[in-house]
């Protein structure tokens, strides 16, 4: 009579489980759990040979193919599924492809990044994905970065409200929840701080400003339930991040309580060796990532025989494998993969990738990430004023650049992928011939390329703006110059469309410029003096059917940016929150000030902020500050406002920011219609780090500052003491 092991006995513990299981284990069976394996290739024989623990891009019928290799080894310990859904199920034909994490950003709106975790994992898990790579809780510092797109921005509290909101959507019910998907928190830590905005860069951060600035957003996806963290590619003081014990496990694991698994980005463990050098040999890279606290290994075949070699040798115990090993059991436990290893289910999938509710969700998601800012009053466009549209520019009908990066036809994935289907993605274009009025005529002329100086549209694009009433203009950047390793040394609108834009103001004719790029650029002075500007960074399959709901009026923007727009490049660093004690306000050959501050945003209508006050002026240890501030809708239409509340700590022990937002609301307005909003600040709002790296609340003055934005000329203060 044969005996069920315990381990598939789901009557037991998760700690019973894992230690049965992890008592029948061999070294290399164990140390095959701690490997993600590449999957592209055809060949799965390494399911048998290495036994990996989890796979990455694989989809689909593959999926299937490599369950059953997997249930074929001697424990059938299952797989976890992992894939890049960055904004939107990222690779699979089809699916819905939202704006990226710096559009969604723009909406303020944790609810929003919910939903869009929850339509992205109800396109994910039926195609046989357990696992998503996302958000990116990085902190953007350098605009010249390639990877600023996939942030929420330079705030720490709202990248971690957002962050948390994501993985809240991702996560679903919980663990067992077998529509969800794991979320992933990255890349921790630090990996934003770069040198001259190049990719993985040593990033020349302490202990303390790393606890002050960089942390906080991934304590916040820690505290929110985010199962799975992700090393980032850059060094600190020396460490790369996947051998800085402190950082993984002191702080992580220790301090955090963390209970999910560590992985390294791709091949962390193979760069220890081939390009950051601290170890000779796969063996040495091996000890040093498993003692630091990483518990996965993407994409490093080496390591498994280093790991082995390791243990052989006695220069690692196998105590010290087992560890990351029950880790990544116990997750797959508790997420009951040994009784439903969650197999594709195609048939679900057909039904589920891109339906109608979803497409719905993307379009409420491009609405709310739309920024309007700058406006003489065009906007919103009057029917019975024109008669003509010309739209011109090289993103006006580019369906891959309003996607951006991480989708099919960008760079993670050679160009025999192939690419979304064209008729899926509704382009700027596309959205102002669907929706202009009767008898509005729309002409479209390229204009010029952004890749290479060709200027031989120009002359077109100048005819078609001639004849029309208005003209818009779509630029931005190129999938070319943004993502990983393609960072640029200029922010620059780059090709030709700076002579476009030059020619096009030249004819006249009222020009509105929009937006479609990755992270702020440098807007020149024809985009500066245009009557509007309209900011959509890449916004998603229905980006251009919602810009052009705005431009005709059919609602009211309300997007706000989470990232400073520069006047030059070399105004960089340019976020808001600087830490107090330069020399000076200003360049000597320019202001310091951003072009557009974080927080901006306009509206068709306007709002006055009147009577900031405090439920009480003198707050006492462990207690929230109440803020309340009345806003009045004093426009002809409805809208919805993003309030914004700052703290600035007057006196500190040591140096600190100037100010830090630590709430917002948004709040719908009639027109002539007056509410109180309400935001309470808990305890931690007031914390700085000290000299000692401690996160403390110091007694005395603060300042609360009330407003549209971070802007000082824009925001109300009140002073509040604390005991």
């Amino acid at each position: 009579m044969t005996t069920t092991p315990a381990y598939l006995n789901p009557a037991l513990t998760v700690e019973e489980r894992v230690a049965d299981l992890l008592g029948r284990m061999t070294l290399e069976e164990k140390v095959g759990q701690l490997m993600m394996c590449d999957a592209r290739s055809d060949d799965l024989s390494f399911i048998n040979t290495i036994q990996p623990g989890s796979l990455l891009h694989i989809l689909g019928e593959k999926i299937d193919r490599a369950m059953d290799l997997a249930a074929q080894n001697r424990l059938g310990i299952p797989l976890l599924i992992g894939e890049d859904g960055i904004h939107g199920h990222s690779f699979w034909k089809g699916a819905t492809i939202f704006p990226t994490q710096l559009a969604l950003s723009a909406s303020w709106n944790p609810a929003l990044l919910e939903q869009v975790g929850r339509v992205t994992a109800a396109e994910m898990v039926p195609t046989g994905i357990h696992w998503t790579f996302s958000p990116v809780l990085c902190l953007t510092r350098d605009l010249r970065w390639g990877r600023v797109g996939e942030t929420f921005g330079e705030d720490p509290y709202l990248i971690g409200e957002l962050g948390a909101a994501m993985i809240r959507g991702y996560q679903g019910q919980g663990l067992n929840d077998s529509n969800a998907v794991l979320a992933t928190a990255k890349h921790y830590a630090g990996y934003s701080e770069t040198q001259g905005g190049r990719d993985a860069s040593e990033a020349d951060l302490s202990r303390r400003k790393l606890r002050s600035y960089f942390l906080p957003p991934f304590e916040r996806a820690a505290r929110a339930g985010a199962m799975t963290f992700m090393t980032g590619y850059q060094s600190i003081e020396g460490l790369p991040s996947t051998a800085n014990r402190w950082l993984l496990t002191e702080v992580l694991k220790n301090e955090w309580g963390y209970q999910g698994v560590v992985v390294t980005d791709w091949d962390n463990v193979g760069r220890l060796v081939k390009e950051q050098r601290v170890c000779a040999t796969y063996a040495d890279a091996a000890i040093v990532a498993v003692r630091a606290g990483n518990d996965i290994m993407m994409s490093t075949l080496q390591f498994f025989p280093g790991a082995i070699e390791a243990v052989r040798s006695g220069r690692l115990s196998e105590a010290e494998i087992d560890a990351p090993c029950a880790r990544l059991l116990a997750l797959k436990f508790r997420m009951g993969l040994f009784e439903n290893p969650r197999r594709p289910d195609l048939k679900r999938a057909a039904m589920e990738i891109g339906r109608q509710a979803h497409r719905e969700a993307n379009l409420d998601a491009a609405r709310q990430s739309l920024v309007l800012l700058q406006n003489n009053g065009l906007l919103p466009l009057d029917p019975a004023q024109v008669r003509a549209i010309a739209v011109v520019g090289p993103n006006a009908d580019d369906d891959m650049q309003q996607l951006g990066d991480w989708s099919l036809g960008s760079s993670q994935h050679p160009p025999e992928a192939g690419k979304h289907p064209r008729e899926k993605t509704i382009t700027v274009l596309d959205g102002l011939r669907a929706l202009a009025p009767a008898g509005c005529a729309v002409t479209h002329a390229r204009g010029c390329s952004i890749i290479d100086d060709d200027l031989s549209g120009i002359p077109a694009a100048v005819n078609a703006a001639q004849a029309a009433d208005v003209v818009v203009a779509v630029v931005g950047d190129h999938l070319r110059f943004i993502g990983e390793e393609q960072c640029t040394a200029t922010l620059e609108l780059q090709g030709g469309q700076l002579a476009l834009l030059d020619a096009l103001e030249k004819t006249g004719k009222p020009l509105v410029v929009v937006l479609v790029n990755s992270k702020p650029l440098v807007l020149p002075p024809a985009v500066q003096r245009a009557a509007a500007i309209v900011e959509c960074f890449n916004p998603g399959m229905m980006g251009g059917q919602a810009l052009a709901e705005a431009l005709f009026g059919l609602f009211n923007p309300s997007g706000k940016l989470t990232i400073s727009f520069p006047v030059h490049v070399g105004q960089q660093p340019v976020f808001y929150s600087q830490v107090r004690g330069q020399h000076g306000s200003r360049y000597a050959d320019l202001t310091q000030e951003p072009l557009f501050p974080f927080g901006h945003g306009l509206s068709y209508t306007r709002y006055r902020y009147t009577n900031l006050r405090l439920g009480a002026d003198r707050l006492a240890r462990g207690q929230s500050a109440l803020v309340q501030v009345d806003v009045e809708n004093t426009g002809a239409r409805p809208g919805e406002e993003i309030v914004q509340v700052y703290v600035s700590d007057v006196v500190t022990s040591v140096t600190w920011v100037n100010k830090a937002l630590k709430g917002f609301a948004r709040v719908h307005l009639a027109p002539g219609e007056k509410k109180t909003v309400q935001i309470e600040l808990p305890w931690e709002s007031f914390q700085i780090v000290d000299a000692e790296g401690r996160s403390v609340v110091e007694p005395g003055e603060f300042e609360l500052l009330a407003g549209p934005s971070s802007r000082d000329r824009d925001q109300l203060r009140v002073t509040l003491v604390v005991e």
